[in-house]
């Protein structure tokens, strides 16, 4: 994976733009599996108000240091503010829904 900008629909009618940021190292499982269920989740979750950038850090190593990533991969939410950051494969729903400050689609 290269650094990659993939946006995803614009903010619609006054509701917020999610800015998600996930680092990754390769395409290890882990990380293709954190891409794919972040991609899941925000189709379901945050349809057309959302982006999502991929940082590699085996091609772009220094752009940890900005957001202080010790590991990987891990997904950063930059916007909506304050900053939050989840680590993992981002498998379990619902902890990355509470984690990210999601609610739930009905």
């Amino acid at each position: 994976m290269n650094k990659v900008r993939s946006i995803k629909g614009a903010a619609a009618a006054g509701k917020p733009e999610w800015q998600l940021r996930l680092y990754v190292a390769g395409s290890t499982p882990r990380s293709v599996a954190a891409l794919e269920n972040l991609q899941q989740l925000c189709e379901t979750h945050l349809a057309g108000r959302y982006s999502i950038e991929i940082v590699d850090l085996l091609v772009h190593p220094q752009l940890a240091a900005g957001d202080q990533i010790l590991a990987v991969p891990t997904l950063v939410r930059k916007f909506p503010e304050p900053i939050r950051k989840i680590i993992g494969d981002l498998s379990n729903e619902e902890k990355v829904l509470v984690g990210l400050d999601v609610q739930p689609a009905r």
